[in-house]
């Protein structure tokens, strides 16, 4: 190798490396880097897919992908199998590859799905950092069937540095994740030192008054008083449940549970599968389960909802029904209030399915289906 040459792939390297460390939201930093890389290497085209434990794909950054792979919102590139995926699920997909007929290409020119830009082959690089895998770095340019040993060994280098980067992201979302439950903690903490004491003392205060006093108004007065002090004391007890749910270390249909009663709601649970859900999965049934028991407790004009959850090895599912009055939904139309759209937005964020049925008189039921 060449002293320029040399020199060139270090400032490619320096380059990847500088961008990989500023970033913290994945979509974007791939996205980024893959526009480097393709533009410092001088090749065209490339997609990253990341590939979770389960072997399922998700197409993370793609970069001047031919119409072929862009018809349907790249549909063929977010569904189907291929021989690079196979191999990195078979485990046998270790280093750069050089080269792979890309299927998608092959399978795209006999649908005629459109131009392929001459693109046929791709190279192919593992995502890890050590034992850690991450997913897929797949470039190409048309016409090109061939990398040289020097341009592998470039971009496994570069792969290394993004693996090192998703570990880096992992690793401060966790952090991120683990100080949000300590600041929930403390102002829970905080919440039932302060308010929920000062509620209390207003509730025995104003009992207090109605039994000095004999005038008629003025018992009036402080038996509203001490109504109101016993409803916002209910309301706090109910948002330090939201914020450190006591019970949950029993499971989250137990916590669910008692939640319930807290708001006055006859529950029939049912719980069957396996019992190792990871936690943030939990975490986030618990989440869902809170805001669909409230919007029970508040719309459906019943007090009686069953709840059931089935967990097996991979996956669980989660369903709260009550038999209430139900309203008018059309299921795939825009969820009508911002709790039922926060439920499907923590489903969706798990890579789960969320489904909302309900009719006037017929009641409602939440589905919620999250694989793990």
């Amino acid at each position: 190798m060449t002293e320029d040459r040399r020199y060139e792939e270090i400032s490619i390297l320096k380059e990847i490396a500088e961008l990989l460390n500023e970033g913290t939201d994945t979509k974007i930093v791939l996205s980024e880097v893959l526009r480097k890389l393709l533009h410092v290497t001088g090749l065209q085209i490339g997609w990253i897919f990341l590939i979770d434990d389960n072997g399922t794909q998700q197409l993370a950054a793609d970069e001047a992908l031919p119409p072929a792979l862009t018809k349907n919102n790249k549909q063929r590139m977010c569904e189907g199998s291929c021989w690079c995926v196979n191999r990195y699920n078979k485990q046998s997909l270790n280093q750069a590859t050089n080269i792979i007929e890309c299927k998608r290409i092959e399978d795209a020119l006999l649908d005629n799905a459109g131009e392929t830009c001459g693109l046929t082959h791709h190279a192919t690089v593992p995502l890890r950092a050590g034992e850690e895998r991450f997913g897929i770095l797949n470039v190409g340019s048309p016409n090109k069937t061939h990398f040289q040993r020097n341009e592998l060994a470039l971009l496994e280098a570069i792969a290394y540095q993004i693996g090192t980067a998703l570990k880096r992201i992992k690793l401060t979302q966790l952090e991120h994740d683990t100080a949000l439950v300590a600041e929930r903690n403390r102002l829970a903490r905080d919440l039932h030192d302060s308010v929920n004491q000062l509620l209390f003392s207003l509730s025995l205060t104003a009992r207090a008054g109605v039994e000095m006093t004999k005038s008629k108004d003025v018992k009036q007065t402080f038996s509203y008083i001490q109504d109101l002090a016993q409803d916002a004391l209910g309301e706090m007890r109910a948002l330090i449940w939201q914020l450190k749910p006591h019970g949950l270390e029993n499971g989250v249909v137990s916590a669910l549970r008692s939640y319930a009663q807290l708001l006055s709601l006859s529950i029939d649970t049912k719980f069957t599968g396996v019992a190792n859900i990871p936690g943030k999965v939990e975490e986030a049934l618990w989440r869902i389960g809170q805001e669909a028991l409230a919007n029970c407790k508040k719309h459906s004009q019943t007090s009686k909802v069953s709840l059931s959850l089935h967990a097996s090895l991979d996956e669980v599912m989660l369903t709260i029904k009550d038999d209430g009055c139900g309203f008018h939904y059309e299921e795939h139309r825009i969820l009508p209030s911002l709790g039922l759209k926060n439920m499907k937005a923590r489903t969706q964020k798990l890579n789960g399915k969320f489904r909302l049925i309900s009719k006037p008189g017929m009641g409602t039921e939440i589905q919620v289906h999250i694989p793990f």
